[in-house]
């Protein structure tokens, strides 16, 4: 609600400034520069009262100083709750949705605005950066060389756009993170939480990162399981030196933005979030090779490989954190 007024102060500012000035004009104003009382006006040309009585609204200024530190204390708070997010989050996804449409679903769309919901209310404005860096960074590695990937049949179905599915394969974890947090029915700290949140999408983005660098570019793909043997690269399990750099340099370029946005407090956090996104791919890719495919493991899907790979990094980094 104050972040609503805050808005509509400010939206109303010219209104409110134009009819100042009539009031001015007219010595309607008072010595503190409110407007007074208007009183019907008798036209002295026409000798007679006009017959439509007018009556000057003059609204005294809203305090636009207010209205900006709201917003400004709004951009600070670590945790400013839901119904503030919400509204916030409302607005970045109308103005932005043309944007959103390149890399999601309608559907993709609804579920994604939950997830920033959520994130924006317990982690603050800092941690929805972070989910919209790891939409956008994970979108462009998706379109790298797409007419190649599509070439060789290995390319993301729909063009690379992301359904309700890979919503919540990549944020699980966060979304899980963000509500115990807001609960704070638990005794893990906030900021155990933050880590495990920052954990979670800084895995997601560089198992994506690692997968799609690996099929655009990796020249030498083998299994992630003994005997190790080289595969065709798209291969499930599959990883490749090429995809694996990549994955490490996004997972520490991702890491060192957590901490410029406040998310993280230190580079001991930064090297716990790296490590626990090393880990967590690594099972991913092992878990792939060994069953995912497989005759009984068909609910074992990408997007539930995922979310059990994010989990598994925000576990680790909230357990080496705490």
């Amino acid at each position: 609600a104050t972040m609503f007024t805050a808005v509509h102060a400010l939206a109303l500012q010219p209104i409110y400034a134009k009819n100042h000035i009539r009031a001015s004009r007219r010595g309607l104003t008072t010595s503190d520069g409110s407007c007074a009382a208007v009183k019907p006006v008798k036209r002295r040309n026409l000798g007679e009262e006009s017959s439509a009585k007018r009556s000057l609204k003059c609204t005294a200024f809203p305090d636009v100083s207010v209205a900006l530190t709201t917003v400004i204390e709004f951009a600070k708070n670590s945790s400013p709750g839901l119904a503030p997010a919400a509204v916030a989050n409302t607005a970045v996804f109308t103005a932005g949705f043309s944007v959103l449409r390149l890399g999601l679903t309608l559907a993709g769309i609804a579920h994604s605005w939950f997830l920033g919901t959520v994130v924006m209310a317990a982690f603050g404005l800092g941690g929805y950066v972070l989910v919209c860096a790891y939409f956008i960074a994970g979108s462009a590695v998706t379109k790298v060389k797409m007419t190649q990937k599509q070439a060789e049949g290995i390319a993301e179905a729909r063009g690379g756009r992301r359904g309700p599915g890979s919503v919540w394969g990549s944020g699980t974890a966060g979304i899980i993170c963000a509500i115990m947090a807001l609960s704070g029915m638990t005794t893990i700290s906030l900021d155990a939480w933050r880590l495990g949140f920052v954990a979670s999408f800084c895995s997601k983005l560089s198992d994506t990162t690692a997968s799609e660098i690996g099929k655009a570019y990796g020249k030498t793909t083998y299994m992630s399981t003994p005997p190790f043997k080289l595969v065709p690269r798209g291969t499930e399990g599959a990883v490749s030196v090429e995809g694996t750099v990549a994955g490490l340099v996004i997972s520490g370029v991702f890491a060192a933005l957590a901490m410029a946005v406040g998310q993280l407090r230190s580079v001991e956090s930064a090297g716990i979030c790296v490590f626990a996104a090393f880990v967590a791919t690594s099972f991913e890719s092992m878990l792939g090779a060994l069953v995912q495919g497989k005759q009984g493991f068909d609910w074992l899907t990408n997007d539930v490989v995922n979310g059990i790979q994010i989990s598994l990094a925000a576990a680790v980094a909230i357990c080496i954190g705490s």
